[in-house]
Formats: C-alpha cells, structure tokens, sequence
C-alpha cells in the first residue's frame, strides 16, 4: 500500500505555503496526501491580510475520518495557530496512539510567515512546546524559529540540544536563514551535519513547509530519520531553484513539482 501522511496545518490562500505546499511535498515524495485544517488565511506572495481559525472540534473530526477509514503513516504540523488548536491536536495523538509502531510526527513550530506575518499567537508557544514536542518525532524550527523557542542566538548545534532539553526527542534546525549551508540535526545524543546547495532565488515561499512536508513523507516511508532529513534538504533546495519567481509581486512560490521545467 502506499504510504499515508497528513498535514495538520493551515490553508494558504496563494497556493505557495500552508497545506498547499504539504499537498505537493507529498506527491512528489510518492505518498498519498491528507490535511487537517486549522486555519484559513487570506494570503498571497506580499501578506497575510486575515486569519480564521477552524473550530477544535471541526479539527479533531477531520483527523477522526482519515484515521477511521485510511489510516496514517506518518504526520506533521505546521501553522497551528492557537494555544486551543495546539490543545486539540495534542489531545488527539495521545488518544490515538499506535502501540507497535510509534506514528512518525514532525512538528514544524510555523511562528511567523515570510511576509512577517505572526502565525502563531503569543500564548500558544507555551503549550506548542508543553505538549506537542514530546510527542514529535522531531521539531524542524529554522534559525530564527529556534533562537525564539529557546530564547538565545547560540549556534545552531547549540540550540538543537536546547530544543531536545525542551522535550522533543529530536531537533533540526534547518539553515535557510543561516549564512552556511547546512541543516543541523541533534538526535540520540548525536550531532549531524545535512548540507544543501544553496539557490539565490527570488522564489522561496513554502520552502519550509515543503521541506518538513517531505521529511514527513520521508518517515512514512520508514525512512530513517539521518535520511529523511538529506531527503528533505535536497528537496527543499531543488524546489527554491524551480521557484516560481513570477507569480506574484513579493516573494514567489517554491515549485518542489517542477512544474516550471515543462
């Protein structure tokens, strides 16, 4: 059977980041997509002009129809939005455990959008740490994301074992902020350098949620983790190349499909 993973996340309006982009990182990682909606934005490639969020129960009744009738291999989070949806979430992976084999989850702490738009609300952070990092697989936060959750601009290897010390088992900080080219992965008490190419594009909208998307679909796949994330960061990197630079007059979407070579 194919492989099954769900986006958890919010709905972008631009088609570039949000469960949008989750959608196309599964299918080009040969899973079959799912999502759970939490919010909806009115978004393209310059804001974030609204927000609404999907009530919890809405949320958890989602989640309850995939998992009753197609089943989940693996899953991840990205823009949660609310300390209450975070709660629901949470509420519902422990309730729903998988006692032979542990669900792969990625937690991608989305906090802020690339226009600058805040996409997490000030009193959520506590209980997005609280109670979805220990049940994570591993939290993906990039630089800026980890230096906040943590409250220190140490090097990346430093804030991935703070991540870790938070309570998610494992940690990788991505580097697309970063001046060097590498992801850092601290996992099993080990350090693990990923690197990437770097592609000076004009198109990286949803690169983030393209590369935790992949490094979800990656895990259904019962890929190991080490692998998953070299998976994820050269997807990530071929989808900034492919970038869609022309929609829109901010910052375009990633095109993780190629759909721009045809």
């Amino acid at each position: 059977m194919i492989p099954r993973c769900i986006t958890i996340a919010g709905s972008d309006s631009g088609g570039g980041a949000g469960i949008q982009a989750d959608l196309k990182a599964f299918a080009a990682a040969g899973v079959h997509g799912m999502s759970a909606i939490v919010a909806l934005t009115a978004q393209n490639t310059r804001e974030v002009t609204a927000v609404h969020e999907v009530p919890p129960w809405f949320v958890r009744a989602q989640l309850d129809a995939v998992a009753g009738d197609i089943g989940i291999d693996a899953a991840k989070t990205g823009m949660l939005f609310s300390r209450s949806i975070i709660e629901a979430v949470a509420d519902w992976l422990e309730e729903n455990p998988r006692p032979l084999v542990p669900l792969p989850l990625v937690v991608d702490p989305v906090m802020v959008a690339s226009s600058g738009a805040r996409l997490l609300e000030d009193d959520a952070v506590e209980v997005l740490v609280g109670r979805l990092f220990p049940l994570a697989t591993v939290v993906t936060p990039n630089l800026h994301e980890a230096r906040a959750l943590v409250g220190s601009d140490a090097p990346p290897a430093e804030l991935a074992e703070a991540l870790v010390d938070l309570g998610a088992p494992a940690a990788l900080v991505t580097g697309g902020h970063s001046s060097v080219s590498t992801d850092h992965l601290f996992a099993g008490g080990e350090h693990y350098e990923i690197p990437f190419e770097r592609r000076e594009a004009a198109a990286t909208h949803g690169s983030g949620c393209t590369h935790s998307a992949t490094l979800a679909a990656l895990l259904a796949r019962r890929i190991s983790l080490f692998y998953a994330a070299r998976g994820a960061a050269a997807a990530a990197s071929r989808a900034v190349a492919q970038g869609l630079a022309e929609i829109g007059g901010g910052d375009g979407p990633v095109d993780v499909l190629g759909v721009s070579a045809r």
